[in-house]
């Protein structure tokens, strides 16, 4: 397993540059940011997918580009709804661990095994690197039904690694092996077209900077709260223009974060009705099935008719990183209100591509299929400018407006308590230890006959090794 190197300090930017990005491509190095663009194909149905060639030699496979996890994995075994996997047997520098691994997420869940490989990416990054790959033995909905990938690359933080953080994550190895700023970006081109269409809208994936043809005016900056997630703050919703006047705290319960694989914008359950209830008001349509906004049913309009023009923007105000300042980025309806394909000849049906959550706020791909998003790790922040493919019919789907003043908001959005995964592991296993002990001090009370008890000196000693619960990492 390639592990984490010991030391704790930050890297330094192997480019020189003050800000620890990479604004040009770098030919006599590793980098080609210009053969990065338009490396991803996909959409926000069945998400964005990068091609990687894994193993010797090489076996090429499609693999979901994923923010809101930490583990790469591809199909190892045959699977019904893969048209592809990676054959460990074929490849000569593949070595496995031994170790299994689990990943749960929102939606699905998978079973592999970790091991070693080498991959290297054809479009951008020149060379091949040794990283950790899970191959996928058994899966439950995580592979569905026409996804045209075969695996998955978490970009999150090593916090969340399966089976623990001691693993070493693809984007570090690259980081460290290539020798790459430690900054990501991403554009997501699917805004206005089809959910689940031919899959081939595209975007692009630049591994260790910024391309500047992927996006116009200014980057507008956002701190990371917490690295696990890509946990920002965010500090309002406005719909319509009219601010949901919700205290700030909700939009962050019990997060806030920046999710490629993440289809929709989650929001938690309160924001939710809120929100819908702001859109029902403002919009031009007098009754509207409650079954749309639920997910459960899709809303149809002659094919000649385009009804964005019945919805309102929705606007996300973040803190800038200048604190006593914000800014907002506005998705118009063409982004949340999503065309699906092959339903009825005349009809052109429509899903609502918002959702509710119970454990976070989640900017998916309905925003961000608006914007550039940058993730400079190597600085803490989040950074979202306005994407050129962000159109539809020639007219620009999203907006970045600032800066506006914090005045009338909170300090601090976020709650200061932080529940990790293992954080909650080992407050449970505290917790089970404590009643185990309990426990045992009862029933060695009931067992002690009545004659031997308080005949203690201050000579006896107790040990009773057996009342001792050994903690566990899960």
């Amino acid at each position: 397993v390639v592990l984490r190197p010991g030391s704790g300090s930050r890297q330094q930017d192997p480019l020189g540059g003050a800000d620890g990005l990479a604004l040009a491509s770098d030919p006599g190095g590793t980098l080609n940011f210009l053969a990065m663009v338009d490396n991803l194909q996909g959409d926000s149905g069945r998400g964005y997918y990068l091609e990687m060639l894994i193993g010797t030699p090489p076996q090429a496979l499609n693999i979901l580009v994923d923010t809101g996890s930490s583990n790469f994995a591809v199909a190892g075994v045959p699977d019904p709804d893969v048209t592809s996997y990676f054959n460990t047997e074929l490849s000569s520098t593949y070595k496995s661990q031994g170790i299994d691994v689990t990943v749960k997420y929102s939606q699905g869940s998978w079973t592999g095994v970790l091991g070693t490989d080498v991959i290297s990416i054809p479009k951008g990054i020149y060379g091949s690197y040794t990283i950790n790959i899970a191959t996928i033995l058994e899966s439950e909905n995580f592979f569905l039904p026409g996804v045209k990938w075969h695996g998955i690359l978490g970009l999150a933080y090593d916090a969340l690694a399966k089976p623990s953080s001691s693993v070493e994550t693809f984007f570090d190895s690259l980081v460290r092996q290539a020798k790459i700023p430690n900054i990501f970006s991403l554009q997501m081109c699917g805004a206005g077209l089809p959910v689940s269409g031919s899959g081939t809208n595209g975007g692009s994936l630049v591994l260790g900077g910024i391309e500047p043809s992927l996006y116009k005016g200014d980057i507008w900056y956002t701190p990371i709260k917490e690295e696990w997630y890509y946990q920002v703050e965010i500090l309002k919703l406005e719909v319509g223009g009219q601010n949901l006047e919700l205290d700030c705290r909700e939009y962050n319960a019990d997060k806030a974060i920046v999710d490629s694989g993440t289809t929709l914008l989650r929001l938690p359950q309160k924001v939710f009705s809120a929100v819908v209830q702001a859109i029902a008001r403002t919009s031009l349509i007098q009754e509207f099935s409650s079954g749309f906004w639920t997910g459960s049913q899709l809303a149809c309009w002659d094919k000649t008719e385009r009804p964005w023009s019945l919805f309102p923007k929705l606007s996300i105000y973040l803190r800038d990183e200048n604190s006593s300042r914000s800014f907002r980025i506005s998705i118009l309806p063409q982004l949340y209100i999503q065309p699906i394909l092959g339903i009825g000849e005349n009809l052109q049906c429509y899903r609502f591509g918002i959702s509710s959550s119970t454990n976070a706020l989640v900017i998916g791909a309905t925003v961000m299929e608006g914007f550039y998003v940058i993730f400079d790790r190597a600085q803490r922040r989040v950074g979202f400018a306005v994407s050129p493919c962000a159109e539809v019919d020639g007219s620009p789907v999203s907006e970045i407006e600032g800066p506006f003043t914090t005045a009338d908001v909170a300090s601090n959005c976020v709650s200061s308590v932080s529940f990790h995964e293992p954080v909650l592991w080992i407050a449970s296993y505290a917790l089970m230890s404590l009643c185990g002990i309990i426990l045992l001090v009862l029933i060695i009370l009931l067992l002690i006959p009545p004659r031997c008890q308080h005949h203690y000196t201050d000579n006896d000693v107790v040990n009773d090794e057996s009342s001792l619960v050994r903690h566990r990492w899960k």
